[in-house]
């Protein structure tokens, strides 16, 4: 488990396309998954000790953000060959018993986490309703420890922001996180 952190935001940089199955084999694309105030894509796995110490709160902040109207998808990207827990039925099960509101893609050829230049789970992207990036920062302050009560919610103040038409905040703090397990 490589620890890596997301490289800072390229504000504006335009979405790239994808379709991509969810665990029951239905398929989204970009425009389907857009909000009217514009998109966060989460990637995620099943497995990681960083997604599953934030795994209530994501959940928690994902509806919170859908609620903006902003629309909302996590993307499996890992090699579930080598790591069988980020299996696709896993990934069903794992949306299940967290109470995702989302889809949960799976991007098995890697190529839409290749695209996007996602370095870690949990990275984040949030996109305004043009599909510019204005965020790739973090969830919140707590990393791999259990949140303190006032922990600010870095990443739905973020989503309010683009979701009222303000853009991302300028200051943002890298999502840190396991690597990406890469095909070989």
């Amino acid at each position: 488990m490589a620890l890596m952190h997301t490289p800072i935001c390229d504000f504006g940089w335009q979405a790239p396309d994808f379709d991509l199955p969810d665990t029951d084999g239905e398929i989204h694309t970009l425009q389907t998954l857009r909000g009217p105030k514009g998109l966060l894509l989460m990637f995620i796995c099943n497995h990681c000790p960083y997604v599953l110490a934030i795994i209530d709160r994501l959940v928690r902040e994902a509806k919170a953000v859908q609620g903006l109207g902003v629309g909302v998808a996590a993307i499996m990207p890992n090699d579930w060959t080598v790591y069988p827990a980020d299996a696709p039925d896993k990934m069903a099960a794992f949306a299940r018993k967290n109470g995702f509101t989302f889809p949960y893609l799976i991007d098995a050829e890697q190529s839409v986490a290749r695209a996007y230049d996602a370095v870690c789970t949990p990275d984040f992207f949030g996109f305004d309703a043009d599909l510019g990036l204005q965020y790739r920062g973090r969830l919140d302050a707590s990393g791999r420890n259990a949140a303190s009560p006032d922990a600010r919610r870095e990443l739905y103040e973020a989503m309010q922001m683009i979701a009222a038409g303000q853009g991302g905040p300028r200051n943002q703090t890298s999502s840190m996180g396991c690597s990406i397990k890469w095909m070989a």
